[in-house]
């Protein structure tokens, strides 16, 4: 074959994307060893004809190109090419409102929406001209890429603190507990956060060197979703992950300092209960995520945005803020993101 014709590349030379997640205008991928590390600056995915190439765009976001070829066709000349795209309804996508589609095959779908995830496919047909014939061959060739909407995990604050005590049955360990809420609410407060599920259990404890003592473990949830959070986030545009997770990331840091310097506090704010001490270095903090309805984390399924809320794919669903996306009863179930079968 001659000029315009696409050699035969073996299997080890064709370069595609694994999967690349979209965030807030940049693109993060998972090259695979092949991948040229160019194409995470371009913002572009290539096809691969021998598997469907899986893409994660944010939520109202817009999706990077996706190219109707794989990186190898894309470095020789093509003759007559001819690009069709189908969105995940079977539409054509040409001349749609919501997409870009470019005259050499590039497709962006704009404004990424829950609705829109699903397979976006693309037909490319070209000629390949004989150099002694001048035989025309006409080529088609099918890409396949898979589109999730996702958004970034919610995230709060799991804490636990200890506090010696005179006695395990003393009324003012409640009182303590309480006293101790109120002022932690306090300080973070302003950042719309606030503290849900405090409890607290007391222990006797023999020590080796200080004989029995009595130690109370106060465990409580620092979360983003004080009343008033609606109101914050209707200041931003589309999507507010972002602005909550920065408020309860600065709220979770705001009460590490006050335990920080508690023994100070404690000499001013508890003189009423001088017998409960903070026990040093007690405090502890671990991070937990949320997703939001309709999305959940699958790290077998979508291995290369582990970290990402993924839409519920077809025939899951989730109807809460849990982070895994439930298996309907209905098989016959096709929507992507349902909030319940």
């Amino acid at each position: 074959a001659g000029g315009g014709g696409r050699p035969r590349c073996p299997p080890g030379a064709l370069l595609a994307v694994a999967a690349v997640v979209v965030a807030a205008g940049w693109v993060r991928a998972e090259p695979s060893a092949e991948q040229s590390i160019d194409l995470i600056g371009k913002n572009e995915v290539y096809g691969d004809t021998r598997h469907e190439v899986s893409v994660y765009v944010k939520v109202f976001s817009n999706s990077p190109f996706l190219v109707c070829m794989d990186l190898a066709l894309s470095q020789e000349r093509i003759i007559d090419p001819n690009y069709l795209w189908i969105g995940p309804d079977g539409s054509n996508l040409q001349g749609q409102r919501y997409v870009n589609l470019t005259e050499t095959g590039k497709l962006m779908v704009m404004g990424f929406r829950v609705s829109m995830s699903g397979a976006y496919t693309c037909t490319l047909s070209h000629k390949v001209i004989e150099t002694t014939t001048q035989e025309e061959i006409e080529m088609v060739e099918a890409y396949k890429f898979m589109v999730y909407a996702y958004r970034e995990a919610d995230h709060a604050y799991q804490m636990s603190v200890r506090f010696s005590t005179m006695h395990c049955r003393l009324k003012t360990n409640g009182l303590f507990v309480e006293m101790l809420n109120k002022i932690l609410n306090s300080i973070i407060s302003h950042l719309t956060c606030h503290i849900t599920g405090s409890s607290y259990k007391c222990h006797s404890i023999r020590t080796p060197k200080n004989g029995l003592q009595h130690e109370l473990f106060v465990n409580f949830l620092v979360s983003p979703f004080a009343p008033g959070w609606q109101e914050v986030c209707h200041k931003v545009p589309y999507d507010c992950e972002d602005v909550t997770n920065r408020r309860v990331r600065q709220a979770a840091e705001r009460i590490g300092k006050f335990f920080h310097q508690l023994k100070q506090v404690l000499k001013y704010e508890f003189h009423t209960v001088p017998t409960i001490q903070y026990v040093d270095n007690s405090f502890s903090m671990t991070p937990l995520d949320s997703c939001r309805p309709g999305f959940g984390k699958n790290h077998h399924t979508h291995q290369n945005c582990a970290s990402c809320c993924v839409v519920c794919g077809p025939g899951t669903y989730s109807p809460n803020n849990e982070v895994t996306c439930q298996t309907c009863a209905n098989p016959q179930a096709r929507m992507y993101g349902a909030q319940s079968c």
